[in-house]
């Protein structure tokens, strides 16, 4: 079976790839645990430096990679730029940093000496999504890699020209040829790949159901996994909010990459009091945004991945209009080529909607109203997501003491868009998975957290 990779903007085909028959997919996975007792073994040294020359290939390649990702996934170039940019960071962060975060701790006990060390665990599968091809794969690759662990990377079925280019990159910076590989295989052969004895851990990200699947079928072989899932981000506009500042970030939290991320804001809670104000200007500045090719620098957002997600969004805002949303702006699919959805605001949102309840990947925002703090806390919370969440207010301490301790979600922002950070732990709550990325905590994921005693 091939397979795909097309063109959303036009829905040519781009290019077909032969899925890796079961002994050669093996023959991969052996190949990467081999690579495993070599790499452990290197020093910090080593690692850093070739993690440096991976940022270096990374950007030397900015434009083909940003390229790339435009024609398999509709990115916009600016987008894309950013994109390969953020990958080299998270690369130089964890050679300057993998080191101190994975010494040796020394903790008092009975022992002459007892302390902690933390060592790699082996071969880390990652299953990856197609909405940021570049940047999910190596949030796990440079911590992974830093930590003495391999890589084997299966990336969505659409994206493959970018999975071959990853490998590409780390070939090209120095590392050994088994360190990092990529096995072209659709989903349906993902059990297999988890269940090889070589394979030691699994990180995915992807839709809560994907995650369902993986750990269940990892959980069967003993295996550790890291989810990042679904989310439908609430953001709350408390009264006190800079409403120019805040419909702002918003809009621009909404529509990056075309909506297609899971920390976009999907859910825009606004107080009674400056709903009418906020919901005008809000449905402005929405109108101002372009959809276009994503090869033209105007455009503000490109075409969906797919033709079927495109379809199934649409579906979504149709079920909410007919349960009783307002359509205030967009709604209608483009009468051309293409997996375009223009940008679209669902207002009078409550219970029983579509859009109340479910992840909207694509360039919908939701807003609903509330009679105050306490009711906008309470619709956040009604969710079964808990990714991100922002609170916009000029009491910034009054609106981190919400994000603190009110919030239910892993990552809580105050005056700004969700967004993750090689510096800080990135990760959910209930469906949106569990285990963290990034930072300290991400790097600490993937190892044998190893108690050492001495008598």
């Amino acid at each position: 079976m091939a397979l795909r990779s097309v063109n959303p903007s036009d829905g040519v085909l781009l290019a077909e790839y032969d899925e890796l028959a079961p002994d050669e997919v093996v023959d991969v996975i052996e190949a990467v645990a081999g690579a495993f007792r070599d790499w452990r073994e290197t020093d910090w040294q080593e690692r850093s430096a070739l993690l440096g020359l991976v940022a270096g290939v990374l950007r030397d390649r900015r434009r083909e990679l940003a390229d790339l990702m435009a024609r398999e996934m509709g990115k916009p170039l600016r987008e894309g730029r950013g994109e390969v940019d953020k990958c080299a960071w998270v690369c130089e962060y964890y050679a300057a940093h993998a080191q101190g975060f994975l010494c040796d701790q020394e903790i008092e006990a009975d022992a002459r000496r007892s302390f902690v060390a933390f060592r790699p665990l082996g071969v880390v599968l990652a299953v990856m999504p197609w909405n940021f091809p570049l940047w999910q794969v190596f949030r796990f690759a440079a911590p992974s890699l830093m930590a003495g662990n391999t890589a084997l990377l299966k990336h969505a079925s659409n994206v493959s020209g970018c999975a071959i280019a990853i490998e590409s990159v780390f070939r090209a910076a120095g590392l050994p040829n088994d360190v990092f590989r990529t096995i072209l295989v659709g989903r349906d052969r993902v059990p297999a790949v988890i269940e090889h004895p070589s394979v030691s851990a699994v990180t995915l990200t992807g839709s809560t159901e994907a995650g369902r699947l993986v750990a269940s079928q990892a959980g069967a072989a003993l295996k550790k996994t890291v989810l990042e899932l679904g989310g439908s981000d609430p953001y709350l506009i408390l009264a006190d909010a800079d409403l120019d500042a805040t419909v702002e970030q918003c809009v621009n939290g909404r529509l990056v990459n075309a909506g297609q991320s899971c920390i976009s804001a999907k859910r825009l809670i606004v107080v009674d009091t400056v709903s009418a104000a906020f919901q005008e200007k809000f449905i402005a500045l929405m109108a101002e945004k372009t959809m276009g090719d994503p090869f033209d620098e105007a455009s503000d957002i490109g075409p969906l991945a797919r033709h079927d997600l495109r379809d199934e969004l649409h579906v979504q805002v149709q079920r909410s209009v007919a349960a009783g949303a307002r359509l205030d702006l967009g709604g209608k699919v483009p009468d051309s080529a293409g997996a375009f959805y223009p940008p679209t605001v669902l207002s009078g949102v409550g219970p029983g909607m579509a859009a109340y309840s479910e992840e909207l990947f694509g360039p919908v925002a939701v807003i609903i109203s509330a009679r105050d703090e306490e009711e906008a806390l309470r619709i956040a919370n009604d969710s079964a997501f808990g990714l991100g969440a922002a609170v916009f207010s000029r009491d910034v301490e009054r609106a981190t003491a919400l994000a603190r301790d009110r919030l239910d979600a892993g990552c809580c922002f105050v005056n700004d868009v969700v967004r993750s950070d090689p510096r800080l732990p990135f990760g959910g709550v209930k469906q949106s998975g569990y285990g963290r990325e990034l930072g300290r905590f991400g790097i600490q994921e993937f190892v044998n957290i190893k108690t050492v005693w001495v008598a």
